[in-house]
């Protein structure tokens, strides 16, 4: 788990935002906020908060799962506008679901990144096709397979630094 720098002034409100509180990078609160499906996925998913904080950009990253945690999902993207986040990076295989279930909660610019794992089809194919075919309405911008660090890259173009 990522050690916080510091941790938060007062106790958050929710049970997304104290996880939320428990994994922020940043005095004034996080820009970005970094999701994945499962603990397996941090390897591939720090990529993205090196990334970050090679330009500056506070993130705060946490494990959820659209599947086995979809309340958590619901409350973690409804607040996350609300907490200070302006992009939410999120990263998923097999699926996929985690990207599109928190684009449909907030009106954040939200990243997918699709993940293989030893059971992905075709190296990662069944998580990209499940992140690049949104539903009218439910925008998702997709990057490469295992690809966080163009996550971040494209979080900070849309942050604008």
């Amino acid at each position: 788990m990522e050690t916080p720098r510091q941790p938060p002034p007062s106790a958050p409100a929710t049970e997304a935002a104290a996880e939320a509180a428990e994994f922020a990078s940043g005095d004034a609160g996080p820009l970005v906020g970094i999701v994945m499906g499962s603990e397996s996925d941090r390897e591939v998913m720090q990529k993205a908060a090196t990334e970050l904080d090679s330009q500056g950009i506070s993130w705060e990253m946490q494990v959820m799962s659209a599947h086995r945690s979809p309340d958590l999902v619901a409350e973690y993207s409804k607040s996350a506008m609300s907490r200070g986040l302006r992009v939410i990076i999120a990263g998923a295989g097999l699926a996929a679901a985690l990207p599109g279930t928190v684009a449909a909660h907030t009106p954040l610019p939200v990243i997918g990144v699709p993940l293989q794992s030893r059971t992905s089809v075709m190296g990662g194919l069944d998580a990209m096709l499940a992140i690049a075919q949104m539903p009218p309405g439910v925008p998702v911008a997709c990057v490469g397979v295992d690809a966080a660090r163009n996550a971040a890259v494209l979080a900070a173009r849309i942050l604008g630094t």
